[in-house]
């Protein structure tokens, strides 16, 4: 009922606004933005879509960069539905929509579906990245992983016309104390050509981030076991370059390279939550090898636009990361045969190779848009302790094969259009015999080749009487797999048969939602409600020190507003964007849900409230992100784990001139003190992963084109 009135509530202002629309001329076709979101797999436009899709444009990305940072933060700015950035190395409980999104460059799927190391949202300097696009809600449109949508990362091509071009970035950033240590900057050049029927892109950046502070100047605790981005150093080169075959036929060519280290000379000192003192961080030796992030991809894309009366695409690509994470004498390292227990210092690091095939081919039979193809994906991951060569969790293969088929059918000229769909997911998993450490035991457990297959179906309809106003509703199937690592590793008993024992099954997950867009003249709104629901769902759980993976039912449901208007004043633009979010599991196995999701697996309501001036050469934008409090309900609930809330406001100033854009930016401009969403509704016992937020932060930019 809640839902009911807050949906009838947020129809009303677009109801209105597309009323008063219809006394103005209807606007011209080209007046209304054609935008294409290449991780839909379709070249068909947004409006033709029955989903809730968004992109961050390069104007926006920019300016969100020099506010924040990072593309995970950019999203977390924009996007209400998406958690509160933890603005550490982890993304580690950042959802959208109460689930896992999969992040993607140029389609590349970033996420290790066998063993989530959550480091997927930095594997890419955001130099090297054009647009980002969102698709919200599960979907099996890019295969596994995306139950909570799909953050796909489209990076820079070459110009469109023959010559030479060039961008490069220079800015400095200083915590709000000017210490020596809080001071970092960033370089990057990219420099591009075509030539008749060749062109390239090639650049590097390399970014030095100081130590980052809280609103009382106190340095931030960093995160020991996970990895942190500050005070840390990456060096990242990006190559692109394509040749036109004659008119219809391209074939491209893209790699990059990301590293980024840790200094390794911080370490954190407990805080008390009882007192609300947050942990610090205090100069020292951290033993073993600094966190660090290695992620490179490479690409190889045909396209042919003129094949069989359609348009074909077929991308293959590599891709390997290599993650460190930070050490200690931790139970589970512990090995009497090599050192006495309690002694034995060791590290994870988590190490995952992946290739595969994406192959489409997109037609029109008259109103019938078409699309067929087959993904194909196999990755190895393994997880080792850096420091003695053991296995944590053994190598393990994944190999999947997913055919599918999607049609998009206009009726009534477009204004009314059915699209459905299936994806046929075969998945087989091997892993060898192994022993698990000896803290479990140690346990013989035999290896096996479990195997699943799935068809996951999807189906809306798209409802546009007039350019600008539509409405549509739909249903669909979004899947990953477990977190087979965290499963492999943690194995206590003996005799386990892995072909018998281990469960696979997907976690899949049913997205309905229904929703409307009002885009006329200075409108720009949209409403959305949405609810999912997993038979047995992935829930991550804490168990002593470490979080491990629970199959349980999810239900999560929620509301989507968003408002950007040009106002009477010239030049100046309001925006509003507000999320509402309810997510309940079922703790005790009896098929129904019985207490709220917590603060590891879904995010707090969120208010953002924007404002946009241009005049000339300059651009004003001031942003707040209001976090609301959250109580967390249920049978097993730990109210030291409510959520406070707490809200950050954020501006930036930009002159253009002819020697490029300069800007100044301050992300939380007010300097308010706050406990980080994640640290304040986790581990209520844990005084030294108590993390604040970072205090006023200032930032200075020069980006120029040439």
């Amino acid at each position: 009922m809640r839902f009911s009135l807050l949906l009838s509530a947020a129809l009303l202002p677009l109801a209105a606004a597309a009323q008063a629309e219809e006394t103005a001329p209807a606007p011209e076709e080209s007046e209304i933005d054609t935008i294409i979101v290449t991780a839909a797999r379709t070249a068909l436009p947004i409006t033709a879509l029955p989903l809730t899709a968004e992109v961050i444009d390069r104007a926006a990305l920019e300016r969100q960069l020099l506010i924040s940072g990072s593309v995970v933060d950019s999203v977390a700015a924009l996007i209400p539905s998406f958690s509160p950035a933890r603005q550490k190395l982890t993304g580690q409980g950042e959802t959208l929509r109460g689930r896992s999104p999969l992040f993607a460059i140029d389609g590349i799927p970033q996420t290790a579906p066998l063993r989530d190391g959550s480091r997927d949202g930095f594997t890419i300097d955001p130099f090297f990245i054009d647009r980002v696009e969102l698709i919200l809600g599960s979907n099996a449109l890019q295969g596994i992983g995306g139950t909570g949508g799909v953050i796909n990362q489209v990076t820079v091509s070459a110009p469109a016309t023959d010559g030479w071009s060039a961008r490069a970035i220079l800015q400095g950033t200083a915590e709000n104390g000017f210490r020596a240590d809080g001071f970092g900057g960033k370089i990057g050049a990219l420099v591009a050509n075509r030539s008749g029927n060749f062109d390239a892109v090639v650049g590097a950046a390399y970014e030095r981030r100081g130590v980052f502070r809280d609103g009382r100047e106190r340095r931030i605790a960093p995160d020991g076991t996970q990895g942190d981005l500050m005070d840390s150093d990456s060096l990242s080169f990006f190559a692109k370059a394509g040749i036109d075959l004659g008119e219809t036929v391209r074939i491209e060519a893209m790699g990059q390279r990301f590293h980024l280290v840790g200094d390794g000379d911080l370490v954190a000192v407990n805080g008390n939550r009882l007192t609300g003192l947050p942990s610090t961080g205090a100069k020292g030796v951290v033993p073993g090898d600094a966190p660090e992030n290695l992620a490179e991809s490479l690409s190889l894309t045909l396209t042919a636009d003129e094949l069989a009366g359609g348009a074909l695409r077929v991308r293959g690509f590599w891709n390997r990361t290599a993650d460190i994470y930070g050490g200690g004498t931790f139970a589970d390292f512990q090995d009497p045969a090599i050192a006495p227990v309690g002694t034995l210092f060791d590290q994870t690091q988590n190490i995952s190779r992946k290739w595969g095939i994406n192959a489409s081919w997109e037609r029109e039979f008259g109103p019938l848009n078409l699309v067929l193809g087959t993904d194909l994906l196999n990755d190895h991951t393994v997880q080792v302790l850096a420091q003695t060569g053991r296995a944590w969790v053994p190598p393990t293969d994944y190999r999947s094969i997913a055919p599918f088929a999607q049609g998009n059918l206009a009726l009534w000229d477009g204004k009314v259009r059915l699209a459905g769909g299936v994806r046929w997911e075969n998945v087989e998993i091997s892993i060898p015999d192994y022993q698990t450490l000896w803290f479990y035991g140690p346990r013989q457990v035999g290896g096996g080749s479990p195997s699943f297959d799935r068809v996951l179906p999807n189906g809306g309809i798209v409802i546009e009487p007039s350019p600008g106003i539509r409405a549509y509703a739909s249903y669909a199937q979004g899947y990953t797999v477990p977190d087979v690592g965290r499963i492999t590793r943690a194995i206590r008993t003996n005799g386990v048969d892995l072909d018998n024992d281990l469960d696979i099954a997907p976690v899949v997950a049913d997205n309905r939602e229904v929703g409307v867009e009002v885009k006329r003249g200075p409108i720009d709104a949209s409403a959305t409600y949405f609810w999912s629901d997993s038979d047995r769902g992935q829930l991550l759980v804490l168990v002593g020190d470490v979080f491990e993976v629970q199959r349980q039912r999810i239900e999560i449901e929620g509301i989507e507003l968003n408002l950007t208007t040009q106002t009477p004043v010239p030049g100046l633009k309001l925006g509003v964007g507000y999320a509402h979010l309810n997510g309940q599991v079922d703790t005790n196995n009896d098929g129904l849900v019985d207490s709220d999701l917590d603060g590891a697996n879904i995010g707090p309501d969120r208010l953002n409230l924007s404002a946009d001036y241009t005049a000339g050469p300059v651009n004003l934008r001031l942003q707040s992100r209001t976090h609301f409090a959250k109580v967390f309900d249920g049978l097993k609930r730990v109210p030291d784990n409510d959520f406070a809330g707490y809200t950050l406001l954020d501006g930036s100033v930009t002159l253009a001139t002819d020697l490029g854009s300069f800007t100044l930016a301050a992300q939380n401009l007010l300097d308010r003190q706050y406990i980080d969403y994640n640290s304040d509704t986790q581990r209520p016992a844990d005084n030294l992963r108590y993390f604040a937020g970072r205090g006023r932060t200032i930032t200075i930019g020069w980006l120029g084109q040439f």
